[in-house]
């Protein structure tokens, strides 16, 4: 069953951008002279106000719509920021962007196809394919790909993509199986020019089929699962309306964009009756994926998949039963394409409800009792599919106040060949074919309002006590706390050894035994970015250095690794927002996280890989005054009804 999602009633300051903003925003553009036949629409998104106008509700029917956009004339190179007021209709913004310093625009759709007739057009190229035993180039596959700061000659300024290049045999082969290794083509997409062909003695390419839906590579399909239903007869626990979402006692608004994909925002808990704030706005602010082959071919790869090809405009239209299991209500997105025109991604977002096993339980042998009752949690979730990979981005909310996020990689692994020896930088999948070491680091980015705007950060570590007089038997376990008190001492690493978690506390409000209230960050504690240190990609992908960064709120500091990602030279995000050194001891904070995956690659990910799962948690510490879910109902009989008839007792929670 589908729930539609309820009519809009009003639109707040965040929500999602509509398709006659997106069309206001290309006329004016277009009316102005800031855009002609020979532009391209980068970034389209909304400029949200600043925090304190939002939440000051009085004032949003005196707030602007404003709409950002990055625009590339893909006949000079030439770059601008705009920002247009669409309620007004004028520009507010228009600024020049040198590419040699500030970096270029995302991938363009038009440019795979682009880069593709330019090099098939190169005889330089077309001879290192025929070297390979290729000759008929209308079965290659090329992937244009982020280039990255390599220090090549004349790449400085100008607009370029690596490609690396596939066969695909017919319509069904897995062109991922059969890597044309040995050849990558350097070009510069403005001038239309193969800059050059990067050609290595690697001339095997491994032919094994990795057409995962043909039979004779599957197998044939199982006949043991027996179906699985999932229903709500009385339907769902949470309503929407516009983007107004609420569940249980959590209220939230969600939003989309073209670059992060899913936004949260004015997430609260309500709380006896009281709306608490705990986070302002949560997003996936960005991802890097490096990888660790440091042969010609591949040694440049690590791509900014959030800033470079964009989560939001490559997002999923996600199938019932397939991609969402129960009672779902999706959303759809509305972004933009290189031309700024709108564009709906229909049932990108899916909202649902789960199950999630015991909650809490206890038999107790002095009061006679024996209770249990179910944990449940709320799904809002997207997939985007980049390139190769797919990732899905879920958020989670609990009914005790706990917050979740989990980045859910799967798809095919990039390949490359493989000689068959020992090598250390790739693993053998098939035959000849290989696939590197390589990191997926994602920055969650939480715009923290705990109990209001003033907040603090601690880091804490489980600490051992010394054996003395207070501790005879030595069996004592402390823990040391840190405050973080500015922006230069807040770039901090996870650390297992010492259980270290960060704790998010407000200035102004404490709980009933007299502490600040407040919510704790588990990292899951992954290795963070894990190239030399003095390694080029190591200096765009700054914010992947460290697990956790504390920055003082600034409403255009939005980007883990800045504005514009694409061939930036370095240091831009997180590294030049904390540069600023401000305190942020109290203040309205802003947390980063980094987490992720070191992927050495298995056989078992071949052809394609199961999904791997990443992510954090944050937990109420003291926020409540006790368990919130006291009020939890039983579980009614008839759910718990199993087979063959048995009913669990009155106090049953379904272990």
């Amino acid at each position: 069953m589908t729930t539609p999602a309820a009519p809009e009633t009003g639109r707040h300051p965040t929500a999602p951008l509509t398709a006659a903003e997106i069309d206001r925003a290309r006329s004016v553009l277009h009316q102005g002279g800031l855009a002609s036949a020979t532009t391209r629409f980068a970034y389209v998104m909304l400029r949200e106000p600043a925090k304190r106008d939002v939440l000051d509700v009085a004032r949003h029917a005196s707030l602007h719509r404003h709409v950002e956009a990055l625009l590339l004339d893909i006949s000079t190179g030439a770059l601008r920021e705009t920002v247009t007021d669409v309620t007004d209709g004028v520009v507010v913004l228009n600024r020049e962007i040198d590419s040699r310093v500030e970096g270029t625009a995302p991938v363009l759709d038009e440019e795979f196809q682009l880069v593709d007739d330019l090099v098939k057009a190169d005889e330089r190229w077309v001879e290192a394919m025929t070297r390979r035993g290729v000759t008929d180039v209308t079965q290659v596959r090329t992937c244009a790909l982020s280039a990255g700061v390599f220090g090549y000659d004349g790449e400085v300024g100008r607009r370029v993509l690596r490609v690396l290049a596939f066969l695909q045999l017919d319509d069904a082969d897995l062109p991922w199986a059969h890597p044309i290794d040995g050849v990558v083509a350097h070009v510069d997409v403005i001038s239309g020019t193969v800059l050059r062909v990067v050609e290595t003695g690697f001339e095997h390419i491994p032919m094994e089929s990795g057409d995962y839906l043909d039979p004779a590579v599957s197998g044939p399909t199982r006949a043991t699962l027996k179906p699985i239903a999932i229903t709500q007869p009385e339907g769902v626990s949470f309503t929407l309306d516009g983007n107004r979402l609420q569940w249980e006692n959590w209220d939230l608004r969600v939003g989309f964009n073209g670059r992060e994909g899913l936004t949260l925002h004015e997430i609260g808990f309500r709380d006896h009756g009281e709306l608490r704030p705990v986070i302002y706005r949560a997003s996936i602010s960005e991802m890097v994926v490096n990888y660790a082959d440091p042969t010609p071919t591949h040694g440049w790869q690590n791509y900014f998949d959030a800033g470079e090809y964009q989560f939001g405009r490559t997002a999923n239209s996600l199938e019932l039963g397939c991609d969402c299991v129960g009672d779902i209500t999706y959303l759809d997105a509305v972004v933009a394409d290189d031309f700024g025109r709108p564009r709906t991604i229909k049932n990108a977002v899916c909202i649902h409800e789960e199950d999630y096993g015991i909650l809490w339980k206890h038999t107790d042998e002095f009061t006679h009792t024996s209770e249990s009752r179910r944990q449940r949690r709320l799904v809002v979730s997207f997939f985007t599919t980049v390139g190769n990979y797919d990732y899905g981005f879920y958020f989670y909310f609990y009914l005790d106040g706990t917050f979740e996020v989990e980045a859910k990689a799967t798809g095919i692994v990039f390949t490359g060949g493989h000689d068959g020896s020992d090598y250390p930088y790739a693993t053998q999948l098939a035959p000849g074919l290989g696939a590197p070491v390589h990191q997926h680091l994602f920055c969650a980015r939480l715009d923290m309002m705990v109990d209001g705007e003033r907040n603090a950060v601690d880091e804490l570590d489980v600490a051992r006590v010394p054996m003395d007089d207070s501790n005879p038997w030595g069996n004592a376990i402390g823990r040391s706390r840190t405050r973080l008190r500015r922006e230069a001492d807040a770039q901090r690493d996870a650390d297992g050894t010492v259980g270290r978690v960060w704790s998010i506390s407000s200035v102004d409000r404490k709980n009933r035994v007299g502490e600040p209230t407040s919510y704790v960050l588990y990292p899951e504690g992954n290795a963070a970015l894990f190239n030399h240190i003095d390694a080029p990609a190591r200096k765009r992908a700054g914010f992947a250095a460290h697990h956790l960064w504390v920055t003082r709120y600034q409403p255009d500091e939005l980007w883990a690794a800045g504005y514009t990602v694409n061939q930036h030279p370095g240091g831009a995000g997180l590294p030049s927002y904390a540069a600023a050194d401000r305190e942020v001891d109290g203040e309205d904070v802003v947390v980063w996280h980094t987490f992720g995956l070191t992927h050495f690659p298995r056989l078992e990910d071949w052809p394609i890989m199961p999904v791997d799962h990443t992510g954090f948690v944050m937990k109420p510490h003291g926020f409540f005054d006790r368990n919130p879910t006291l009020d939890v109902p039983v579980v009614s009989a008839e759910s718990c009804r199993a087979d063959g008839g048995h009913v669990c007792g009155a106090g049953c929670g379904c272990a």
